[in-house]
């Protein structure tokens, strides 16, 4: 694996995990990527969603919409607080850029940035994103099974590729048997740290999904300090052309 950068959004009875993957003719890989396509939609995907960003001294809250395609097209639009209102984030395939209206500036992120705090969150840049693939730059074992909050999950691991230039070296899923929700995550850096956990609750229905509207990040190593989103609307598979995310339509998109 090429170094990854590093630092920063996919419950207990240990059992095989292994009968149960073949008695639903279900791999590891198959698993993540349903959990995956939960969130992201088969084609196009839509959201609306608040951040809370908690540490031991303050809290702030920001608000922000989210347009992607596939893993190739992500549009992010601030929306609120005031003074960060109309800040943007754009991917286009391997390139991204943000846009300042402030200061009436487009800045193109470079890689070194991928890892760095999204508007002073837990979360990074390649979270918001989308920068790697859980389905294509990892490998994926099954772990045995797990509960989280009464809910039996499969736990999957999953491990960078070897030539895959990206901000994790590992993660671990436990994923939702019945729905192929991920409940819980851990990720690591390369040299096998624990660097943040995940976990997902308050599942609702969303454009006829059922998917957790409750998403808390964690740091390891930091104590008093995390990140919770909050999904307030999602809709799947909607009309997005690759046009739409252009950086004339970043600086003009409300």
């Amino acid at each position: 694996m090429k170094r990854s950068l590093k630092p920063v959004f996919s419950l207990i009875i240990l059992t095989a995990m292994g009968p149960c993957l073949e008695a639903q003719n279900l791999s590891a890989t198959e698993i993540v990527r349903k959990a995956d396509e939960k969130f992201k939609g088969e084609q196009t995907g839509y959201s609306v969603m608040t951040m809370t960003i908690v540490r031991p001294a303050w809290q702030r809250t920001v608000e922000f919409k989210s347009w992607a395609k596939e893993d190739d097209y992500a549009l992010t639009l601030i929306t609120a607080p005031a003074r960060e209102k109309g800040q943007s984030f754009l991917k286009r395939k391997n390139e991204m850029w943000s846009w300042n209206p402030a200061i009436n500036r487009l800045i193109k992120l470079p890689p070194s940035m991928m890892s760095q705090g999204w508007m002073g969150s837990d979360y990074t840049n390649d979270d918001i994103l989308r920068e790697s693939s859980v389905v294509d730059d990892y490998t994926h074992s099954p772990e045995g099974e797990e509960a989280v909050d009464g809910h039996p999950c499969y736990k999957i691991r999953l491990t960078a590729r070897e030539d895959a230039d990206i901000l994790w070296g590992s993660q671990v899923w436990w994923v939702d048997k019945k729905e192929f929700i991920a409940l819980k995550a851990e990720l690591y850096d390369e040299d096998g740290y624990l660097v943040r956990s995940e976990t997902a609750s308050d599942l609702k229905i969303l454009d006829g999904r059922l998917l957790p509207t409750l998403i808390e990040l964690v740091p390891a190593e930091t104590e008093g300090q995390k990140t919770i989103l909050r999904i307030v609307e999602m809709k799947f598979n909607i009309n997005l052309e690759e046009s739409f995310f252009s950086q004339q339509n970043m600086k003009t998109i409300r």
